[in-house]
């Protein structure tokens, strides 16, 4: 069965429709439903295109943010960001045929050749055939029956078709075709980012007290059953208006990532949390956590990305009223 979001079309691996957007009521997921995607030991999907954190600071602290919003919105927008995401399929095990055709398991845009091809899932991973005529490429060359290495590998392959480009994902045992379109529509109608005014008292000093040895967590996503593993080093403390708080951290190369919630979530800001990056401390474990730079998961923004949800452990009783605001009826 095929589904229509914004334009493009998504089918599901057991063929079962999974609608749009989750709801949330108070914080809390009404349904937890969506697009099945990204979730790995890793979550590679999580740091790409990712707008991490501000670091040091040569200039004036605001004209600073200001270079960080501008990168934010370049990065939704580049090639590799969230917002040309035009469809994610999860294949089944055989052959799976692709094109923008009606009959096809994988329903492409209508700049795509009715018929294309297919992806055949085996033991050793995804094979794609190209139909003759279809003037489909990798790395520049055209091919008509190549071994697709995933996103798992040291060198995934990209193929490209027009504005059109995909690649293979994997998550676990399973593999999706994630499709692109770099003339998607959103690039050019995509709003300006809502922010909350610039509050430096909220930029704040954290230290991080470590776990005895780092730990694998369990985080929930939006999607039922599927989770994000990442590795944590142990909890950063930090205090707001006197109080105080701890979010856990989360490696990401480089850097921490917080995915926290507050009592903006669902209100005022994305339902699920928002993401935070910080620089990982030298050696006396101190960790700048600048909250004007939240910003919304990348499923906020399109249907064919999805997130970690903030933990119990990391919903701040308080509200953090920086970064970025979420407005659902801005960014359908």
């Amino acid at each position: 069965m095929i589904v229509m979001a914004n334009g493009y079309i998504a089918v599901s691996e057991d063929k079962q429709i999974f609608m749009g957007r989750f709801r949330f009521l108070h914080g809390q997921p009404a349904i937890r439903a969506g697009l099945v995607a990204l979730t790995a030991l890793c979550w590679t999907a999580v740091a790409e295109s990712a707008t991490h954190g501000i670091g040091d600071c040569p200039h004036d602290y605001r004209h600073c943010l200001e270079e960080w919003k501008a990168g934010r919105v370049a990065s939704l927008k580049g090639e590799t960001g969230y917002l040309n995401l035009a469809g994610l399929f999860w294949l089944r095990k055989g052959v799976n045929t692709f094109g923008s055709g009606a009959g096809n398991d994988l329903r492409f845009p209508a700049t795509a050749m009715p018929e294309m091809g297919s992806f055949e899932l085996g033991e050793n991973g995804v094979v794609m055939n190209v139909r003759s005529g279809a003037h489909v490429r990798m790395d520049g060359s055209p091919v008509s029956r190549v071994q697709m290495a995933d996103d798992a590998s040291e060198n995934p392959g990209v193929v490209t078709f027009g504005s059109l480009t995909w690649s293979v994902i994997r998550r676990g045992e399973r593999f999706a075709v994630r499709l692109r379109d770099l003339d998607h529509p959103a690039l050019r109608t995509f709003p300006p980012i809502d922010y909350f005014p610039t509050d430096e008292n909220l930029r704040v000093e954290a230290r991080l007290q470590r776990y005895e040895r780092p730990r694998m967590v369990s985080v929930d996503t939006v999607i039922e059953g599927l989770d994000y593993n990442p590795t944590s080093p142990g909890l950063l403390r930090f205090e707001i208006g006197g109080q105080s708080f701890e979010l856990e951290a989360y490696n990401a190369g480089d850097e921490f990532l917080l995915v926290f919630g507050d009592a903006t979530s669902g209100r005022e800001t994305y339902p699920a949390g928002r993401f935070l990056y910080a620089s990982k401390p030298g050696g006396d474990d101190v960790v700048v956590l600048d909250f004007n730079t939240a910003q919304n998961p990348p499923c906020a923004y399109n249907d064919f990305a999805t997130c970690p949800v903030a933990s119990p452990r990391n919903r701040l009783a308080i509200r953090i009223p920086a970064g970025e605001r979420f407005d659902p009826s801005a960014h359908r």
